[in-house]
């Protein structure tokens, strides 16, 4: 199965920007689709970009903001966040959906925590 790991959280001031990025190890036969998710203190986890059968999709709250890629030669998946707002707090996850044996999976990264403070 695939282990995702993500890297580039951390501390910004309002305006600022980060990059999010996710590298997927392990095996597959395909990916469905794959995805960046947020889930902010005592709240529900939110998709905020996601990546499907050639379609780029965003939440309305980061649309022109932020921007999903994907690098499907070395499997690795990333979020370019600009313009970043107190509401962008948040521990963001990455997710893949994909497909191994004739079966689907899904796995998600550990996590890397975004902060956005004065």
């Amino acid at each position: 199965q695939l282990q995702l790991v993500e890297s580039g959280g951390g501390l910004v001031h309002p305006g600022g920007s980060l990059r999010l990025a996710c590298a997927a190890n392990g095996r597959f036969s395909s990916i469905n689709a794959v995805g960046w998710y947020r889930q902010a203190p005592g709240k529900q986890r939110e998709m905020v970009a996601g990546i499907s059968g050639g379609r780029t999709d965003y939440a309305d709250s980061v649309k022109g903001r932020f921007i999903i890629s994907r690098d499907n030669a070395e499997n690795t998946l990333s979020l370019q966040m600009n313009s970043l707002k107190p509401d962008d707090t948040g521990v963001y996850y990455c997710n893949f959906r994909y497909i191994l044996w004739s079966r689907d999976y899904d796995s998600w990264g550990q996590g890397t925590q975004v902060t956005v403070s004065a």
